[in-house]
């Protein structure tokens, strides 16, 4: 009974985040419109950055002279998978100073659809094994 409680809220709740619950990909919380739309919110704000491929910084887990980290990559080989969806959200919408970085924040910048489409891009590059162990870590 509690894990069918569980499941049924984590549906619940993929459902909250895409907006809707149809035509998600391959079980994911997003849709393949919402890949479409991040690919150019992420091409436009995010690789310059992060990389074209969401590959990150070449040396991303060593500090840079000022202190600060390089951008990680977000293509599911680096850490970002350890973040929950509300997580990812914040860090697009405060900048990644709070965690170390110098990313800036994207909350004044893009709107929130515009936030989980780019959040939707670079999850659509983690396989599936990466995919499940966030959904899991996320309670989806």
């Amino acid at each position: 009974m509690m894990r069918r409680l569980k499941i049924s809220l984590g549906a619940l709740l993929i459902g909250l985040i895409s907006g809707c619950s149809d035509g998600t990909v391959d079980g994911r919380w997003y849709t393949q419109a919402q890949i479409d739309r991040g690919a150019t919110v992420f091409a436009d704000n995010c690789a310059s950055c992060h990389g074209s491929n969401a590959q990150g910084a070449f040396s991303w887990r060593k500090r840079l002279e000022d202190g600060s980290f390089p951008p990680p990559p977000l293509n599911g080989s680096g850490h970002a998978w350890h973040h929950p969806f509300d997580m990812l959200m914040g860090t697009i919408a405060l900048g990644g100073a709070p965690m170390g970085g110098q990313m800036p924040a994207f909350g004044d910048v893009l709107p929130k659809e515009d936030q989980k489409a780019a959040i939707a891009f670079f999850q659509n590059k983690w396989d599936k094994r990466v995919y499940d162990a966030w959904a899991q870590r996320s309670g989806l």
